[in-house]
This record gives C-alpha cells, structure tokens and sequence, in this order.
C-alpha cells in the first residue's frame, strides 16, 4: 500500500471497477454491521447518517433478523424451495441460502447485485448444501427481464414452481423517476401461482425529522436514497395476498420475541403471496 501525497493514511486499494471514493449502499450498510468491506467515502456517509438517526446500526440488524426469519418461515410454512434475492449487498453470514437449507437442503437460491465488491465476494454465496444450490449473477433491479432472462438462473430456478422474491432494502435505491413500481410489477409478473414477495424499505412515518437528515446525508454525498410511506411501499405487492401480519414495522413481523417498539426500527416490511 502506498502513502497519500498529503496524508499519513495509507491509500485503499479497491477491486477491479470499485471506486473507493464514491460511497455505495452495500458497503455503508456492511459498515453499520461491524464489516470490514467498506471504504472511507462509504464510513463519512455511514457516520453522517448515523448522526441524524443514532440507532441506524440497530436498524441495519433488525432488517437483516428479518431476512433470517422470513427466509425461515417461508420454507418451513409456505414451503418455498427457491428463492431470487435481488440488491443481495455483501455476504453476512449466515446468508438467506444457509438459513433456507439449514430447514431443506435443496433449496435453490439466485443472488443478484450489481456492485462489484459483491462480485468479490460472491464466492461465500456459492457454498451451497450438496442437495441444494446457490449462484450469484451480476445485474441490476433496472432490468428485470435482463435478470430473469439470465441463462445462470434459468438453469438454476424452475420458473414453473413458486419462487421466494426478497427485495431487501434495495427499491430505496430507486428514485420516483425510476417507477420502482413498474419494475417490480414486471418481477411479479413472471413469477407462478403460490410465489412469495417479500420486501423491506425505510420509512419517515415513524420519525420525519431523523430520517429526513439521514437522505439528505446521502443524497448531498451523491446517492439515492428515497425512504417511502406505508402507502408507496404496499403498492409494491399489486393484488398479491399480505401473510399475516400484513405490512408492519420490521422488527415487528413475526418477531422470535416480544419487542418493546417495533417503530425504533425505521422500516416497513412485509410478505405477500401470489395467487
């Protein structure tokens, strides 16, 4: 590693296509985890945001307890045996595959992201149970025909059968102008009859004044960030039926212990089948 001309700090090395100096979503949210792969730009953003919304790491944890027990409870209740995870951001463990197989080894799992870090480490991704699978395309939420599409996960998932569709904290990531709306319609879509969508997204409903700070943190550093009412984020699930208990506060579906204030966690989330 080399020196910076004008610091003592020795400069970052990124992977091939990352840059360093412009901060991602993945990689602030695996700094708020306690990860390693993360950059300066990415902990300034990280840090600004904490400072308008203190218990941002709480909240970083609270989503991610949601992907452990939806993933748990729409294998082992809805008997879903493949899932297609869109926005994956770097691997935590134990990823949504390991809690799938750990309740049926077979299951089969898409990871897709379009950050090259994630590319990295996809690797961690791949381990799979022998009955099961698990691959890692590179795409983005932008194109989902280009997505479903994608020779890897055709050869992978059985479009036939019904799919696990997890968007975790990812459509924040699309602005209004995008139509987040259409593109995840145009997911739905193609998906079976008994498919599942689960989805989380921030939300100024519980706290304005926090969560208003913390975008603006993000955007003046140059990113989209969009945090949506109840209202903008049930229109994700068009006509498919919300399991029970609907589309609620993140800490507060189908919790594995009582919570003192589901709405300490700025997210609504929610799963929904298809028809």
């Amino acid at each position: 590693m080399t020196q910076g001309s004008e610091s003592s700090t020795p400069a970052e090395v990124a992977p091939p296509g990352v840059n360093p100096n412009v901060p991602h979503s993945a990689r602030i949210y695996d700094y708020w985890l306690g990860g390693k792969d993360n950059f300066a730009a990415d902990r300034a953003v990280g840090e600004a945001m904490m400072q308008a919304i203190p218990g941002m790491r709480y909240m970083a944890g609270e989503n991610r307890k949601f992907v452990h027990r939806a993933a748990r409870d729409l294998v082992a209740k809805e008997g879903i045996r493949q899932f297609l995870d869109i926005g994956t951001g770097i691997p935590t463990r134990p990823n949504l595959h390991e809690i799938a197989q750990q309740i049926a080894p077979e299951t089969r799992v898409v990871y897709v992201d379009n950050d090259p870090i994630v590319l990295v480490h996809a690797r961690a991704l791949m381990i799979s149970s022998e009955e099961g699978r698990s691959e890692y395309i590179s795409a983005d939420i932008r194109q989902p025909e280009a997505i479903l599409d994608e020779p890897v996960l055709r050869d992978t998932l059985d479009l036939s059968r019904p799919v696990g569709l997890t968007l975790i904290a990812i459509l924040m990531l699309l602005s209004d102008e995008d139509d987040p709306w259409s593109l995840v319609a145009r997911l739905r879509d193609q998906m079976p009859s008994g498919s599942v969508l689960a989805i989380t997204h921030p939300t100024a409903d519980f706290n304005p004044a926090e969560v208003n700070q913390a975008v603006a943190a993000a955007t003046g550093a140059g990113m989209t960030l969009v945090a949506r009412t109840k209202e903008q984020v049930a229109r994700f699930f068009g006509d498919w039926e919300l399991l029970e208990p609907g589309l609620v506060p993140v800490s507060g579906w189908r919790p594995d212990a009582p919570v003192d204030n589901p709405e300490a966690a700025y997210y609504w989330a929610g799963v929904a089948r298809k028809p």
